[in-house]
């Protein structure tokens, strides 16, 4: 056989056997992924929106929410999962909103690839906690290097205004959405 074709050959072959690997691979943490997705998806949602007891998944046109209710059936809050663009990548988020959609209640980033050490530290809970209570109108804003003064404020993360800009811009933007069909 030719040198050649007989190189060509095995390589096909390691192809063939790497693609069937990674198939599998693939078919068998496939359905693990997506159950440790749910779960983090409903951690979230039981901790952007205090007291709740149940919740129900909604959906309108494009947009998913959740409705949130209390023991005794009545709606507490939304939780409505939100994503955007950051510095590096996709922010993905759940933002928590009171009943009237004046207030935000919580949010928590459920998926980021932001600069570590930088950008990377919207995960932390430090930023997190600063939008609870935050009033969302007219629009939730940030300041830098100082403290808020303006109950729709929170302080951007030191040296990473982008990727703080980009959650306030992709909770700003979820919630006019939102606005429209409630």
């Amino acid at each position: 056989m030719n040198r050649r074709l007989k190189m060509l050959l095995i390589m096909t072959l390691f192809a063939c056997i790497s693609g069937g690997v990674l198939s599998l691979v693939y078919l068998i943490s496939a359905p693990l992924i997506e159950a440790n997705m749910l779960e983090e998806e409903r951690r979230s949602i039981l901790n952007v929106v205090p007291g709740i007891d149940s919740y129900e998944e909604r959906i309108e046109g494009e947009m998913k929410y959740f409705e949130c209710k209390d023991a005794s059936g009545f709606v507490v809050g939304y939780a409505l999962p939100a994503k955007g663009n950051g510095y590096q990548g996709v922010i993905k988020l759940m933002v928590g909103l009171t009943p009237d959609l004046s207030e935000i209640t919580g949010i928590s980033i459920l998926e980021q690839v932001e600069t570590p050490g930088l950008g990377g530290r919207i995960s932390e809970q430090v930023f997190q906690d600063q939008f609870q209570g935050i009033k969302t109108e007219p629009a939730v804003g940030y300041v830098k290097n100082q403290a808020p003064d303006k109950d729709t404020d929170i302080q951007a993360v030191t040296g990473a205004t982008i990727s703080s800009r980009s959650v306030v811009t992709i909770i700003n933007r979820n919630i006019v959405k939102f606005r429209e069909i409630l």
